[in-house]
């Protein structure tokens, strides 16, 4: 069974983002990049069922600039076999992406998809359940635990309140969640060997794909500084502030 991960390209986690000062957007200049902390979720929970012999095969896809490379390669040094980084300068929003995984999934036969269920850049939580409806798959979402039986796939999904647990029939697209793993660090041995896996290049042209952007950011801006609070002298004070001045109550 092959095994497909979409992993993007993001800043990383611990950095402090900065806006830049016209409102056009996040400055990237001299920030580290990394491998979004979903989609490493869901490589090493790909990896985890080729150690398992659940797996045959874990590819790797990346859409963005050729820096992305170095995503794909940490990915390879996770355990990954092969990549596949589909070469754009453009920001391409989810549709466009969950359009090109599909033409993606045509070239390779994969029976599971297995990605992030959102990227800490832009937070959408769309591309998973684009691609399952563009190509008409089951679908499981913020999966917190995943059991293949046969041509099913028992998955318990994170949800309010709880744990929900549904079977899908294969194939199908599954979204990780945080808790459903902890991804492992690649070691020295792994990152030498990953430079030799192999990655294709393509471009978004090459699967027909239009990825011009439906949508236009008309500004970008940092949240408002939160103010100091106040203390009260009684239950009855802090009732009253709530009800009239936060508007809570």
């Amino acid at each position: 069974m092959k095994v497909l991960v979409p992993v993007k390209r993001v800043v990383d986690a611990n950095v402090k983002v900065r806006v830049k000062a016209d409102g056009t957007g996040v400055d990237l200049s001299n920030v580290k990049m990394a491998m979004n902390p979903f989609c490493e979720i869901a490589v090493e929970e790909a990896v985890r069922l080729k150690e398992a012999g659940t797996a045959s095969e874990v590819v790797v896809v990346s859409i963005g600039p050729q820096a992305a490379q170095e995503t794909l390669r940490t990915a390879l040094a996770m355990g990954a076999d092969r990549g596949i980084l589909v070469k754009t300068d453009a920001t391409v929003e989810p549709l466009a992406v969950a359009k090109i995984l599909k033409a993606v999934v045509a070239a390779e036969g994969p029976q599971i998809v297995l990605l992030g269920k959102q990227a800490i850049d832009d937070d959408a939580n769309q591309t998973g359940q684009m691609l399952a409806a563009l190509l008409g798959w089951s679908q499981g979402t913020f999966a917190f635990k995943l059991v293949k039986e046969g041509d099913t796939l028992t998955v318990t999904r994170e949800i309010d309140g709880g744990l929900q647990t549904v079977k899908l029939k294969l194939p199908a697209v599954i979204t990780t969640d945080l808790r459903i793993n902890t991804p492992r660090y690649a070691s020295l041995p792994n990152i030498m060997k990953a430079k030799k896996k192999p990655i294709d290049e393509k471009t978004p042209a090459d699967y027909g794909v239009d990825v011009a952007p439906r949508l236009a950011v008309l500004k970008v801006s940092e949240p408002a500084k939160r103010k100091g609070g106040v203390k009260v002298d009684s239950v009855a004070a802090l009732v009253d502030k709530l009800k009239n001045e936060a508007g809570v109550i």
